[in-house]
């Protein structure tokens, strides 16, 4: 099934305390009402050798819940890790190229701003589009104005959309009945107090949709 709550890292640096926390997250929500279907590791202060051996260690730890591994940006890492999939940017490597290099089971998630964008990354291959900015967010710079949830509609209209951009449990409703697949949340998590409990939240949210 296609992952449906993304959880992104967003840490200083790969390291043990880091893996900890994302295995504390996925601990508290292994079941399949509350669950952490996907961890997209972001992480674009790293080293390739540092996201490789970073990323194998998560697969192997959180593969048993039954969570799967996509990494940000690049499809070499991805697979040298053993990866679940990979998220590609309007920069990166085209979906079309990337999916030439994979099985079909190997997940590919495109970054995509407009129902013209999800078209043609559903036509190359694409499983599902990361569509934002949906709402305006300090997580990444150099970021488009947000998209709004009527972008948003039309884009999920053409490929499972996954929300991201400005994403609280105070607005999964919106963006699923919008008909978001899912959505993808860095800060609402990570920034929270208690990175657990937003996590489960967030997650039953997604999945009463």
């Amino acid at each position: 099934m296609l992952p449906r709550f993304h959880l992104i890292t967003d840490f200083s640096s790969l390291d043990e305390a880091a893996l900890a926390c994302v295995l504390a997250v996925l601990a508290s929500c292994r079941s399949g009402a509350n669950a952490v279907d996907a961890v997209q590791v972001r992480a674009k202060q790293a080293s390739s050798r540092e996201v490789v051996a970073w990323t194998r260690e998560l697969v192997a730890l959180s593969r048993p819940m039954g969570t799967r591994v996509i990494v940000n940006d690049r499809l070499d890492l991805a697979l040298a890790a053993g990866a679940d999939g990979v998220h590609l940017g309007r920069d990166d490597l085209s979906v079309a190229d990337a999916r030439a290099l994979v099985p079909m089971s190997f997940l590919i998630g495109a970054t995509c701003r407009s129902p013209v964008h999800a078209a043609r990354a559903r036509v190359d291959g694409a499983d599902y589009a990361g569509v934002g900015p949906v709402h305006a967010t300090t997580t990444k710079r150099g970021l488009p104005d947000p998209l709004g949830l009527d972008v948003l509609a039309a884009t999920a209209r053409e490929i499972p959309a996954i929300a991201i951009g400005g994403i609280t449990a105070d607005r999964v409703r919106d963006v699923m009945v919008a008909g978001a697949h899912g959505v993808a949340v860095v800060s609402a998590v990570w920034e929270d107090p208690d990175p657990p409990r937003a996590a489960r939240e967030i997650a039953e949210l997604v999945h009463a949709a």
